[in-house]
């Protein structure tokens, strides 16, 4: 091993300055190290989402009754606080391995060469909207868990999921322009089922803002809404979101597309049908909390793929390249590459 340099006065101001550039001059991670820190940060982008089910279901959202502190007296939860207390507090603990698992994310776009804007950018989002969760989360607990701050909370938790995953597919391609690999019909299907998806898990939020899952064992505000009703349309969103998944997937098969599309629709598809037997198993048998609990976690993971779906259109080269001739021996095939696009 080299002798490792002494970090002189000049080195410490400049770490101070700017610590990231200061890492990023003496350190440059492989490939595999950058994909990891990304992919740490989508997981616990779902765990918080999934432990924060937890705390919820186990009627300890007011755990800790107060924020930033646990109680006016103490940072931590107390023993007379019992298992509530417990809970509340190490889902307000995990917050801070979701920082850690972010901030590692930004260091390690940051550190590789040659140097990713587009990424440290992704990376940045997803450390503010972490903040500002941090911050709504507190308010949930001083509003003694309002239906509606709850929601939004959720809400903001599945941006943080969807620019991850927008991320972990970004760090494994390239900066040039993106190359369409289907046609802009299929383009536009994908974009109304990302439309309807974000509007299934909106109605997911009203459905358990007015269900039986108040948060806390004390009397929690819940929303005015008929909870079945509620439920019966967030089943039809569902099932327009299997219908258009299947659809896309049968066109993809119909024009010969790519095989990234075809494989990302086709899990999409199986997940989203896993996900409605969760759905109506729990509905069925009066919401009983672990399945409750998996039906939030498959909504992270569909939310994912949909994602996915949506960027597995197009391809990002390392760099521009010139759009190639089509070789005269090959037949043109007009209406397949209108609809599927070019490969």
């Amino acid at each position: 091993m080299g002798r490792v340099p002494n970090l002189t006065r000049a080195d410490a101001q400049a770490a101070l300055r700017n610590p990231l550039a200061f890492i990023a001059a003496r350190w440059t991670p492989d490939p595999r190290t950058v994909r990891r820190a990304v992919l740490a940060a989508l997981v616990m982008a779902v765990a918080i989402v999934v432990t924060g089910g937890a705390v919820r279901l186990t009627g300890s959202g007011l755990g800790c009754p107060t924020w930033p502190k646990c109680t006016e007296d103490s940072l931590t939860s107390t023993r007379e606080m019992g298992m509530h207390g417990l809970i509340e507090f190490g889902n307000r603990l995990l917050t801070y391995v979701l920082c850690a698992a972010v901030g590692w994310a930004i260091v390690a776009v940051r550190s590789q060469k040659p140097f990713r804007r587009s990424l440290t950018r992704l990376g940045w989002t997803q450390f503010w909207i972490v903040m500002g969760n941090a911050i709504l989360g507190g308010i949930v607990v001083l509003v003694g868990l309002n239906p509606y701050t709850v929601a939004a909370h959720f809400l903001l938790s599945s941006a943080l999921i969807a620019v991850a995953a927008v991320m972990w597919q970004r760090v494994r391609e390239g900066d040039g322009e993106p190359r369409p690999l289907v046609g802009k019909p299929v383009r536009q299907l994908v974009w109304f089922l990302v439309g309807v998806s974000v509007l299934l898990i909106a109605v997911g939020t009203v459905v358990t803002g007015a269900g039986p899952h108040a948060g806390d064992s004390s009397e929690v505000e819940r929303m005015p809404l008929d909870w079945e009703m509620v439920s019966k349309l967030h089943a039809v969103l569902a099932w327009i979101v299997a219908t258009l998944t299947f659809a896309l997937w049968f066109v993809l098969k119909a024009v010969d597309a790519p095989k990234g599309p075809l494989h990302r629709t086709r899990e999409l598809f199986l997940i989203i049908l896993a996900q409605g037997v969760i759905g109506y198993v729990q509905y069925f048998t009066d919401l009983p909390e672990v399945l409750v609990g998996a039906h939030m976690f498959g909504s992270c993971v569909m939310w994912i793929w949909v994602v996915w779906v949506l960027l597995s259109l197009r391809e990002r080269p390392d760099a521009p390249t010139a759009d190639l001739p089509v070789p005269s021996d090959q037949p043109a095939r007009a209406t397949s590459e209108s609809i599927a696009g070019p490969r």
